[in-house]
């Protein structure tokens, strides 16, 4: 995805601070889908979604390429130091593959989620309850508030 980052959309809640490209799409897992061709589609984590994960240390795929996959379905696994997560299918659809580059450059996931640290590909359709950009702002927002009022009431000093 080559997104002009003069057309970021820019976000801010509290402590967190991210800039969203405007023509993806956005799951309420936290991942971004950018179209790639006709039904080819690539998919990442958000910003929030590396930074709730920590530093990527690996990830691993449990399906092969061109594998029927649905949303929800849990296609593979992410480990990072503060967490580890299934990984989910936000689409359906194909499997078209892993981000090849993150076999030698896991950290591409931190440095450059938007953009080359891409995790897989899908040839297909996005689920149907993927947001765009102004919905996923209200999903973080939503998230953000969730969290510091359970922060609030697990530390009330």
């Amino acid at each position: 995805m080559t997104t002009d980052r003069t057309q970021l959309v820019f976000y801010q809640r509290a402590r967190f601070t991210t800039s969203l490209p405007p023509d993806c799409l956005y799951s309420a897992s936290h991942c971004w889908l950018a179209r790639q061709g006709d039904d080819l589609w690539r998919i990442g984590f958000t910003k929030f979604a590396v930074r709730m994960l920590g530093e990527t240390v690996d990830r691993g795929f449990e399906i092969p390429p061109d594998a029927a996959v649905k949303p929800g379905q849990i296609i593979g696994w992410i480990e990072g130091f503060k967490a580890m997560s299934d990984i989910y299918c936000v689409a359906d659809g194909r499997f078209a593959g892993g981000n090849p580059a993150l076999q030698d450059q896991i950290q591409l996931v931190n440095k450059d989620p938007f953009g080359r640290g891409w995790i897989y590909g899908v040839r297909g359709a996005p689920d149907a309850q993927c947001v765009d950009v102004d919905g996923y702002r209200q999903l973080l927002d939503r998230t953000i508030d969730t969290l510091m009022a359970r922060q609030k009431t697990e530390d009330p000093a």
